[in-house]
């Protein structure tokens, strides 16, 4: 083999542990997190450019109302007129699909607003890097206080 060929393949195998197409699962991981971690950043300072840059053109934002599904354009002019909003990571998991081309993703958080909620989410893999196809915001609620939560629900969709 020549040193042009051995020096070509060299580049070639080097290319697999940079480029964030072929990152093993940790690294993959660690994007993801920096990802979510700048998204929630971005949304505690009002930086809706920065926050929007980490949703897909074709991504929803599903908030704690049964009415709140939003495409990205929509979620956006909601946005614009807030000043933000700050949850705390408690805890996240990230788990990836075999192919490495998108993840799902659960996060509890903390706000001083609501106390614990929880975020989840799919993320895609694109040519920019990881995007976050879905977001889903929840609250939580404790199994010894879901009778009484789902009977006010139940009350105020009669109304």
């Amino acid at each position: 083999m020549t040193i042009l060929k051995k020096l070509a393949l060299v580049i070639w195998v080097c290319s697999f542990s940079t480029n964030p197409l072929y990152a093993d699962d940790n690294t993959t991981k660690k994007n993801i997190t920096l990802v979510l971690d700048s998204f929630h950043h971005a949304a505690a300072k009002a930086d809706w450019e920065t926050y929007f840059n980490h949703i897909s053109d074709q991504g929803y934002f599903i908030g704690t109302d049964v009415s709140e599904r939003w495409d990205k354009k929509t979620f956006q002019k909601y946005a614009s007129g807030s000043q933000g909003w700050v949850y705390h990571l408690r805890r996240r998991d990230i788990n990836l699909t075999p192919d490495g081309k998108s993840a799902w993703f659960h996060e509890i958080l903390e706000s001083e607003t609501y106390g614990t909620s929880r975020g989840t989410g799919v993320m895609i893999r694109t040519n920019l890097g990881w995007k976050i196809a879905q977001y889903h915001l929840t609250f939580p609620i404790p199994n010894d206080l879901s009778e009484e939560f789902t009977q006010k629900i139940q009350a105020f969709e009669k109304k």
